[in-house]
């Protein structure tokens, strides 16, 4: 077998019309749902993972995504039902503790913050597996979606009309709120979080409180993996918070232009991870995320100044 056919066995053929025409022409219906759930979700991880990132926090989003298991499980015996209000708040509330015993193994002992890092969200999603493995006959939890995310499932909802204006499933309607709610409240609160993040001896000396800011971001954090995971699943999801923030610092020193450049990467990270996951028959999710790092390989090589091709040839 020669070279030529054992690639066309492993890389489909392509073709335009196809991949990049059809979507919009003959599929727009379930396409545009897919590349709005993944457009929203870059955006929000992106957006509040660049502060996140500034901090040094990155894997705090790994270590909710991991830890909402039991919350899962928990909100799903109470509540005996998989309706969106009960799992979201125990998910929720899961990521909420992770944040509150990180910050609480780390100031109350001399471990370090990312030993308490891992030390929360081994244990949380452990706890999580174990109960799945006690009450796995009551708990209908697909562990396969929780982990790698099925953003493809948003074409099989029903549709919610929004004040008779237009109809949209349910879950992208919720994630559309949440994106929103991250950039108006960064916006609303750009200061205190600017200046607590890079110096929060200066933000006290101006009368604000880095820890309420801290903890406010650290909820609005869990409220952003949580809605974000079924989508996109608890292992990609560190992807999106951390790609399109360090991608668009690479490209600008300003916070406001780094913060726009985030959302261009979100768009186009969408849109063509949608498209490549279309040609190859693979995971959108995973797709998006291939995606957004070229966009991060090409920005490191590429970028003025800071590119490794520009350090090179100055």
């Amino acid at each position: 077998m020669d070279t030529m056919s054992i690639w066309s066995q492993l890389i489909p053929e392509f073709s335009f019309e196809q991949v990049f025409v059809e979507p919009w022409t003959d599929f727009l219906d379930p396409f545009i749902w897919i590349f709005l759930m993944g457009f929203f979700v870059t955006a929000a991880c992106g957006f509040l993972g660049t502060f996140i990132v500034w901090r040094r926090m990155a894997l705090v989003g790994d270590a909710i995504s991991h830890s909402v298991l039991p919350g899962l499980v928990i909100a799903f015996l109470v509540s005996q039902s998989r309706d969106t209000l009960p799992m979201f708040l125990g998910a929720v509330g899961a990521g909420v503790l992770t944040t509150g015993l990180i910050e609480v193994i780390h100031q109350k002992s001399r471990i370090k913050t990312d030993a308490a890092l891992g030390i929360v969200f081994t244990t949380l999603f452990a706890i999580g597996v174990v109960l799945v493995s006690i009450y796995g006959e009551n708990v209908d939890l697909d562990t396969d979606c929780v982990l790698y995310g099925e953003i493809e499932h948003v074409t099989l909802e029903p549709l919610s009309s929004v004040f008779g204006l237009f109809e949209a499933p349910g879950s992208v309607l919720r994630m559309g709120v949440v994106s929103l709610l991250v950039v108006g409240l960064v916006i609303l609160f750009y200061r205190p979080l600017v200046v607590s993040s890079f110096d929060p001896g200066l933000a006290r000396s101006m009368g604000m409180n880095p820890a309420v800011v801290h903890h406010a971001l650290m909820s609005l954090l869990a409220i952003v993996v949580v809605s974000s995971f079924e989508a996109v699943g608890a292992v990609l999801v560190i992807a999106m918070l951390i790609f399109p923030g360090t991608t668009a610092s690479l490209l600008s020193d300003r916070l406001p232009v780094i913060l726009g450049i985030t959302l261009v990467i979100a768009l186009l990270g969408s849109l063509l991870g949608m498209h490549f996951a279309l040609w190859l028959d693979i995971s959108t999710a995973g797709a998006i995320s291939t995606v957004i790092f070229g966009m991060f390989l090409l920005a490191w090589a590429l970028a003025p100044r800071r590119g490794l091709l520009w350090r090179a040839f100055r």
